[in-house]
C-alpha cells in the first residue's frame, strides 16, 4: 500500500517561505475526523471517555481540540497536570497515571482533584501522608505478569514491565481503599505498546471485565470504570493494515455484554488513554536535504536531527519517508538519512531505498504526531524545532515557536552567560 503525506509539495513550498524547515506539521482535519470516529466506536457506552495521553503531544492547541469532543487528559507529571488544569479540563477529565511518583506530584494531583491511578500498593500510604485523605473515586493499575497473548500470538511480556500491581496486591489495595472511605473504583492496565491488531483491546477488556466481577463479588466494591489505557497503535510501515477503531469498539462491546452485563455491572464506564492512535498519523516532520556524502555508504544529510525525532535513534523505529514531488519516481537509490548530531545513531533511515534525492529537496518523515516533538532533547546544544498546525481551511498556524539559544541558556541563573553572547 502506498503511504502518502497529508500535505502536498505545493503547500509545503508556500509554508517554508514563512516557516523554514525543520518543523513538525499537524493535520487538524485528520485529528478531528479520528476523534469523531473514536467517539462513535464507543458510543454504545454512555460513560465512555478518551483520556488523551498528554505525553504523546503536549501542545495546548491540540488538547483544546480534544476538549471540544469531551475528551480528557492522561497526565504523568507536574507539568502535564499544570497544562491540563490551565486549559480548564474538569477534575474528572484529568487522570493522573504516574509511576515512581514524587511527593510533589501527588500533592498537585490532590490539589487539582484529578483521578489518581495508583501504580503500586505502597503508593496508597505514601499518598495519604501527603494528601491527608482519599477522594471518593480512585483507580489502581493491574499487571497480570507472565507473557500476554491474544489470538494471533504473543504480544508482550508484562512480567518484565515496571507498571502495575499483582492480582493479590490489587485485591488488597481495594480493601485498604474501601476501608479508607473510597466509594468508587477504577481498574487500569497497560500491557502492550503500539499493537496493529483489532484484537488487543477486546482481549484486554475480557481480562479486566472478569477481574472486575471478581473484585465486586469478593471485595464488595463498586467498579465505576475500567480503563483500557493505550496500546492501540498505528501502521508505520506501508505494508501494515491500520487498526479499525470501529471493529475494536464492537469487540469491546461484545465482551461487555458477555461478562459485565450478566453480572449486573452494566453501569461500568469504559475509558481509553490513546496517544499514538489519536495523533500519530496526523503529524509529520518536514526537513530539507542539505548535504550528500558518498563514502562507504551514500548519506543524505538533512536539517533535522534526532532532537526533532528520536524514535529511530532510540528504538530503531521505522518512519516512512516521502521525497516531495518524487512520489511516483522509482526508489532506486540506497541511502542513510542522517542528522547532524555527534552520534552515529542520528539516522532517520538506514539502507532505505528512495528516489534520487537532490539538495534542496523537501522530505516528509511520516507519523510523528505522537512521541515525536515531545521526546525531543537538547544534546549537542541542539534546539527543538517549531510546531505548525495545518488548519481545516488550508491555512497554517504556528502553535509552538522554535527554541532559541536564549531558551537553552535560560536555566543558567548562577552564571550570566547571556550578557557575554554575541
Amino acid at each position: 500500500m502506498k503511504k502518502l503525506p497529508f500535505v502536498t509539495k505545493e503547500q509545503l513550498q508556500e509554508i517554508v517561505k514563512t516557516y523554514p524547515t525543520p518543523f513538525h506539521l499537524y493535520d487538524e482535519k485528520g485529528i478531528r475526523e479520528n476523534a469523531k470516529a473514536v467517539k462513535e466506536a464507543f458510543s454504545w457506552n454512555p460513560g465512555y471517555r478518551e483520556y488523551f495521553a498528554v505525553k504523546a503531544l503536549p501542545n495546548p492547541f491540540i488538547l483544546k481540540i480534544f476538549q471540544e469532543y469531551g475528551f480528557g487528559c492522561d497526565c504523568a507529571s507536574t507539568t502535564e497536570l499544570m497544562l491540563a488544569d490551565a486549559l480548564g479540563f474538569e477534575p474528572d477529565q484529568i487522570m493522573f497515571s504516574s509511576n515512581d511518583t514524587p511527593a510533589s506530584e501527588y500533592k498537585l494531583a490532590s490539589e487539582v482533584n484529578a483521578v489518581v491511578n495508583f501504580d503500586d500498593i505502597t503508593h496508597i500510604s505514601f499518598f495519604e501522608k501527603i494528601a491527608g485523605k482519599f477522594p471518593e473515586t480512585v483507580c489502581c493499575r493491574y499487571n497480570p505478569g507472565g507473557v500476554y497473548e491474544i489470538s494471533n500470538g504473543i504480544m508482550d511480556n508484562p512480567g518484565d514491565s515496571k507498571y502495575g500491581m499483582t492480582k493479590a496486591q490489587l485485591f488488597q489495595a481495594f480493601k485498604i481503599l474501601k476501608n479508607k472511605g473510597v466509594k468508587h473504583f477504577g481498574i487500569h492496565s497497560f500491557l502492550v505498546s503500539n499493537t496493529v491488531t483489532n484484537d488487543y483491546y477486546p482481549t484486554l477488556a475480557r481480562t479486566l471485565f472478569e477481574l472486575a466481577v471478581e473484585l465486586k463479588n469478593e471485595v464488595g466494591v463498586h467498579i465505576s470504570f475500567i480503563n483500557l489505557s493505550g496500546g492501540v497503535g498505528i501502521a508505520y510501515r506501508p505494508d501494515q493494515t491500520p487498526n479499525d477503531i470501529r471493529k475494536i469498539g464492537e469487540g469491546v462491546h461484545k465482551a461487555y455484554d458477555d461478562i459485565l452485563t450478566p453480572a449486573g455491572m452494566g453501569d461500568v464506564s469504559i475509558y481509553t488513554e490513546m496517544g499514538r492512535f489519536m495523533t500519530g498519523p496526523y503529524g509529520c516532520l518536514v526537513t530539507t536535504a542539505i548535504h550528500e556524502k558518498n563514502i562507504y555508504k551514500n548519506y543524505i544529510g538533512v536539517d533535522a536531527c534526532a532532537v526533532d525525532l528520536m524514535r529511530p535513534a532510540m528504538y530503531g523505529a521505522y518512519h516512512h519517508i516521502t521525497v516531495m514531488g518524487k512520489e511516483d519516481q522509482e526508489c532506486d537509490h540506497l541511502y542513510d538519512i542522517t542528522g547532524s548530531l555527534c552520534e552515529n545513531n542520528d539516522k532517520f533511515a538506514i539502507d532505505r531505498m528512495l528516489p534520487k534525492i537532490d539538495l534542496g529537496d523537501l522530505l516528509v518523515i511520516h507519523d510523528t504526531g505522537a512521541h515525536g516533538y515531545s521526546m525531543g532533547y537538547n544534546y549537542n546544544g541542539k534546539l527543538k524545532s517549531k510546531e505548525l498546525l495545518l488548519k481545516e481551511d488550508g491555512s497554517v498556524q504556528l502553535i509552538r515557536r522554535a527554541e532559541t539559544p536564549k531558551d537553552y541558556f535560560a536555566t543558567f541563573d548562577c552564571f550570566d552567560i547571556l550578557k557575554n553572547m554575541r
